[in-house]
């Protein structure tokens, strides 16, 4: 059997070609379907549960959910009841789509918009969980919903 000698100019010396030796054989092993479905399911539970505590019944809004975008959130340009409104509708729509994987990109990137603005206007010092929020969308918006995903079966990349 003729196997071909590995040359040391092709052995990984760098602690960075160290890292990415272990992440390509990670990925390898994992893959971008399972990586995209952990990534998909994880950020929509996020942001469906919080929707959760801004309504009750199906998309009945509580009077909580008003006061707390007329006293704490306070985004500019967007009176508060209408900026109720849009959050609760979307921590519902967007991470139903994601856990579909279905438009996984458009709710992706609607979600990390919805992000920003949480973190410009509403809690900028959360910044640390706004990081890990966007790092998860980041991938979806760059990557897609993968294999397991509607996405894959109706051929939307």
């Amino acid at each position: 059997m003729n196997t071909p000698a590995i040359t040391a100019a092709a052995m990984p010396t760098g602690l960075r070609q160290r890292w990415n030796s272990i992440a390509d054989s990670l990925s390898g092993l994992v893959g971008h379907s399972l990586l995209a479905l952990i990534a998909r399911i994880g950020i929509a539970a996020m942001f469906f549960l919080s929707g959760r505590t801004k309504v009750t019944g199906f998309l009945t809004l509580t009077e909580s959910t008003y006061s707390l975008f007329r006293e704490e959130y306070k985004i500019p340009l967007i009176p508060p009841e209408i900026a109720a409104h849009m959050a609760a509708y979307a921590e519902h729509l967007f991470p139903l789509l994601l856990v579909l994987g279905l438009f996984t990109r458009f709710a992706a990137l609607a979600l990390l918009g919805m992000t920003l603005v949480i973190e410009v206007f509403v809690y900028p010092d959360a910044w640390p969980i706004h990081l890990s929020w966007a790092g998860l969308l980041l991938y979806l918006v760059g990557r897609g919903g993968g294999g397991l995903s509607m996405d894959n079966w109706l051929g939307v990349k």
